[in-house]
């Protein structure tokens, strides 16, 4: 089996079985054939016939752990894609998916007998790598990146690969391992179903979940199963009352329809259980109704019927069908108290949205211009983009995204419901719920998202971490050129922004140390008696084993290599003088820098254990592979560095330019508890013309109180005056500097 979930028994052998009919109820090939013609009359009988017979051919006596034999599997997958309409190029594919990889069988063989659109096809079945628990994490990330990129080729290639991993879960309890059944579970869990959802395949993803569910948490699974199974009893009068309400308001209002009532699956509860930490009793849509009308206008007069009927719930409102979710479903949801007042949710939609909801991607495919086929006009119509959701996933990995860290993302973002957003000139843009105006500005162009420096939200400045509503229109405030911003990763939850700024970071990391290095190799230069302007850079490259002079002067910044090294390889017995420390210059935050322009965060880092502020006595201490660290020249740790090899960098502070951003500062207060005393030491440090941005009760007594202020200064000298004046105040029993 190509994804691992169902092992061969026994190996292949030479002839096919005597009987393939006897199988265990597995479709004859005339009943597959019957099907497709069903609804694609023309499709090519002797192809479909053809390629029945070569799987049992090529498969002959192999086995599955069922017993059955083994290409009963690609019978049944051929039957799972007949029952989505597929076209008969993907049938024949399902057909075949199995044959390159577990038989003797050629793509080359399939292409002379089958044609290069059925090829191409079971190539990129055969060619999907597993993503199996079993290998290493990287390993797992890196299957993930080459499985996504396959499937936005062609998206019949994942709608097989569905296929066969639904047949393999039905089957999954022959399996003899019960670890194999849970990793193979928990797989699907995370991967298989979420992709379904996205594709819109509910009829695929639903039952996925569950068997997956019931291998993966059985004792949830049956609880869940039993609650449901009480709640119907206990219901059953009731919704039967609520169903008649309703087919009476609809009639009455002149809405005539197909009205059938649902339960949520135990997964699906599940889901809900967990991720809104809510108790069982507190679930709102266990039950549902659903409407199916035959026009849009329909939909909305049996929506206007049951508001003026029953006590609508507005945050529990919905319109799916003028904003469609990223995967075409199309439908309004809305929930009313009935009898008792137990909440009912009403699904309104037409046949064609039913359709979709359950076959999302595959409810594309009809005839068009005399040719069956996927038809991509009624799918953007409708709000569908299949291959562009899953390009979603492959962009980030142009924005250089490591593999676990895309596989991580991809994981979160399939799970994700979205929110609909607008820019200023009206295009609309689908987020992640929870997404924030700088994931906007990523989803809109990599550029501005690289610029951003600010949002408005419905014309009014917010701040950027502020999570997005449905409707909002969105204006991003842009700076003159990109800068790294590390903080901001935490500030947004699409894997695009996210890799993209780490992108953004790395490349800034990189330009930042190979400053660094050129400064520290010009330095050593100089030292030696050399000019840095007149050396030939590439030949010193070259001698220090690097290919280009830029790689060099990275590793140096990175302190891979020495400067010391670098001399005494390029220059052999040039004699380098007892070593002063580097020179550099700092300025206060965020434009921190050492000699070129390092960015704080990324490869200039102040240290936690001093929190240096300007105006102290600095040292700087260049790290393998992170950059500089500053501390205060009193730091304790730094002892701890008088081991390495030539770590240290002299630091001292640069004036900082007007309306720069002002360094922070924290003073630890204790002072009496008396009313009012709060307020004056904040007036105190108002007073001595700095900010408050945080305020912390770190000790409360009966008597006193402790507390931490972290406050903008220009410098050191300022945070002084300001704990001199909290010392002057009457409430105030100390106050001083924190460092760390």
């Amino acid at each position: 089996m190509g994804d691992g979930a169902s092992d061969i028994a026994t190996p292949p052998g030479a002839a096919a079985p005597s009987s393939p009919s006897r199988s265990r109820g597995f479709l004859r090939q005339y009943e597959l054939v019957a099907r497709v013609q069903a609804y694609q009359p023309d499709a090519d009988e002797d192809a479909l016939n053809r390629a029945y017979v070569f799987a049992t051919l090529k498969h002959g006596a192999q086995l599955r752990h069922s017993g059955d034999p083994y290409f009963a599997h690609p019978v049944a997958v051929a039957g799972l894609l007949t029952e989505l309409r597929m076209d008969e190029a993907t049938i024949i594919a399902g057909l075949l998916h199995d044959t390159v990889e577990d038989t003797d069988a050629t793509i080359d063989e399939v292409r002379l007998h089958f044609g290069d659109e059925v090829a191409d096809l079971v190539d990129g079945v055969t060619k999907l790598p597993r993503i199996s628990g079993d290998e290493p994490k990287h390993k797992q990330a890196e299957n993930f990146q080459k499985f996504i990129l396959a499937t936005t080729r062609d998206i019949r290639v994942l709608i097989v690969k569905l296929a066969d991993r639904l047949h393999n879960m039905r089957t999954i309890d022959f399996m003899p391992k019960p670890e194999s059944r849970t990793r193979i579970a928990r797989e699907t869990l995370e991967i298989y179903a979420p992709l379904a959802r996205r594709v819109g395949l509910t009829v695929f993803a639903t039952e996925l979940e569950d068997i997956a569910f019931r291998i993966v948490n059985p004792e949830a699974c049956a609880a869940i199963e039993k609650r449901l199974a009480e709640m119907v009893a206990d219901s059953e009068t009731d919704l039967a009352h609520i169903e008649d309400d309703i087919r009476l308001v609809m009639v009455a209002s002149g809405v005539h329809g197909e009205l059938k009532g649902r339960m949520k699956k135990p997964y699906s509860v599940w889901r809900k259980l967990e991720m809104k930490s809510i108790s069982f009793k507190d679930l709102g849509d266990v039950f549902a109704f659903r409407l199916v009308l035959p026009t849009v206008e329909d939909c909305y007069r049996a929506l206007g019927a049951a508001h003026r009927e029953w006590a609508v719930l507005s945050d529990r409102f919905k319109d799916y069908i003028s904003v469609p979710k990223p995967n075409g479903y199309r439908s309004i949801h809305t929930t009313f108290l009935g009898p008792g007042n137990r909440r009912i949710e009403l699904q309104i939609r037409t046949a064609e949205m039913d359709d979709i909801a359950e076959r999302g991607v595959a409810a594309h495919w009809t005839y068009k211009n005399a040719s069956y086929g996927f038809d991509a006009e009624a799918a953007r119509a409708g709000g569908l983009d299949a291959q562009g959701e899953l390009r979603g996933f492959a962009d980030m990995l142009a924005h250089g995204a490591e593999p676990e860290e895309f596989l991580e993302h991809a994981k979160l973002e399939m799970y994700r419901e979205s929110v609909f957003v607008f820019t200023p000139k009206g295009r609309l843009v689908k987020l992640p719920a929870g997404a924030t105006p700088l994931d906007f500005a990523y989803a809109v162009h990599t550029e501005i998202g690289d610029t951003c420096v600010g949002a408005r939200i419905n014309g009014v400045e917010r701040p950027l971490r502020i999570a997005l509503e449905n409707g909002d229109v969105v204006d991003i405030l842009r700076g003159a050129r990109a800068a790294a911003h590390p903080h901001w990763e935490g500030l947004v939850v699409t894997g695009r922004a996210r890799s993209a700024i780490r992108r953004l970071t790395r490349a800034s990391e990189r330009q930042e140390l190979e400053a660094l290095g050129r400064r520290l190799l010009g330095n050593a230069l100089k030292r030696v008696g050399l000019a840095p302007d007149d050396i030939n850079e590439p030949e010193i490259a070259h001698r220090a084993g690097h290919a280009h002079f830029e790689d060099l002067l990275e590793a140096i910044g990175r302190r891979r290599v020495s400067t010391a090294d670098v001399i005494a390889k390029a220059f052999p017995g040039v004699q380098d003088p007892a070593r002063a420390v580097e020179a550099a210059d700092v300025v206060p935050l965020p434009s921190l820098v050492v000699g070129a322009d390092l960015t704080a965060g990324v490869t200039l880092k102040l240290a936690e254990c001093c929190s240096p502020l300007p105006g102290d006595r600095i040292v700087g201490v260049h790290l393998p592979e992170r950059g500089i660290e500053v501390h205060t020249i009193d730091c304790q740790r730094l002892a701890d560095f008088d081991t390495a090899n030539d770590p240290w960098v002299d630091l001292r502070w640069k004036p900082a330019g007007p309306g720069e951003t002002l360094a922070v500062g924290r003073i630890r207060v204790t002072t009496a508890n008396r009313r009012g005393a709060l307020a004056t030491l904040c007036k105190a440090v108002s007073d001595a013309q700095a900010n408050i941005v945080n305020v912390k009760t770190v000790k409360r007594s009966a008597d006193f109180f402790d507390f931490d202020f972290d406050v903008e200064v220009e410098d050191a000298k300022r945070l002084t005056q300001i704990v001199a004046a909290l010392r002057a105040l009457s409430v105030v029993d100390s106050a001083d500097r924190v460092r760390g």
